[in-house]
């Protein structure tokens, strides 16, 4: 199992994206704690997913809830070796003038800020040891869609930051990564439609050249391979799981 030993905190980790790499992590052998700010939703996965698996309620863009997270990890589990910064939301597909505020607001604080509290909670730790950070982007970040424009930008910031994360965790052993998703069947696909239609769900799927939306396993597979040692000459990667629509 590539992740023997490990252990891994997964935010946004109790559907979707995150949950599939909660999944995958478990089956290879690391200790894994799901954490999300629906308490309820991560407690039933870590239950389901047995073997060590534990949950903590966390709101990753606030401070002092992620200060709590370290403590969490550091009593469960002692010291961390991977963080996979899945947490992410999005707003409406809407005109970039029309997006309220508070929704740019939300955008950056759950897919931008929280990547710097998790690191600034967890990073000084893992530069002792090294590790694995591993952020979830989008395909948004690299080839965006008209109409999600803040969310876009929200996701080339975390491409960016994973490049610039990499090059200073580096001589630390710490490696960091990304993989971009193309729309997946995720509680986040209706709001990135504006509407769940067969025509829409068309419409996204004729962009796709494999022609099927991703899903939690394909992102677990992924997301497995970048936190491994079979990965251990990669780092400041980007790495599009897509179906070819960044082609």
């Amino acid at each position: 199992m590539r992740l023997e030993g490990k252990t891994a905190v997964v935010t946004g980790g109790a559907s979707g994206f995150g949950a599939g790499i909660a999944r995958k992590f478990v089956n290879e052998g690391a200790r894994v704690m799901v954490v999300d700010i629906n308490a309820e939703g991560a407690a039933e996965l870590a239950t389901e997913l047995g073997n060590g698996a534990v949950s903590q309620v966390c709101n990753v863009a606030d401070g002092d809830s992620v200060t709590k997270l370290a403590e969490a990890v550091q009593t469960r589990f002692g010291a961390l070796d991977i963080l996979v910064n899945n947490a992410g939301v999005t707003h409406k597909p809407t005109p970039l003038e029309d997006v309220s505020e508070e929704d740019f607001d939300r955008v950056f604080a759950v897919n931008c800020k929280s990547v710097y509290l998790l690191a600034r909670a967890f990073v000084p730790a893992m530069k002792g040891r090294g590790g694995a950070i591993l952020n979830v982007a989008s395909t948004a970040g690299i080839s965006p869609r008209p109409n999600l424009n803040w969310y876009n930008a929200s996701k080339g910031w975390m491409v960016t930051a994973t490049k610039t994360m990499a090059v200073e965790l580096a001589p630390s052993g710490v490696r960091v990564n990304a993989i971009c998703p193309v729309a997946g069947e995720t509680p986040l696909l209706s709001s990135f439609m504006g509407e769940d239609t067969p025509e829409m769900r068309a419409k996204f799927l004729s962009t796709i050249p494999l022609g099927r939306f991703s899903t939690p396993e394909d992102m677990g597979n992924a997301a497995a391979f970048l936190c491994s040692e079979e990965a251990g000459m990669i780092t400041g990667v980007a790495m599009e799981v897509d179906g070819g629509r960044c082609i």
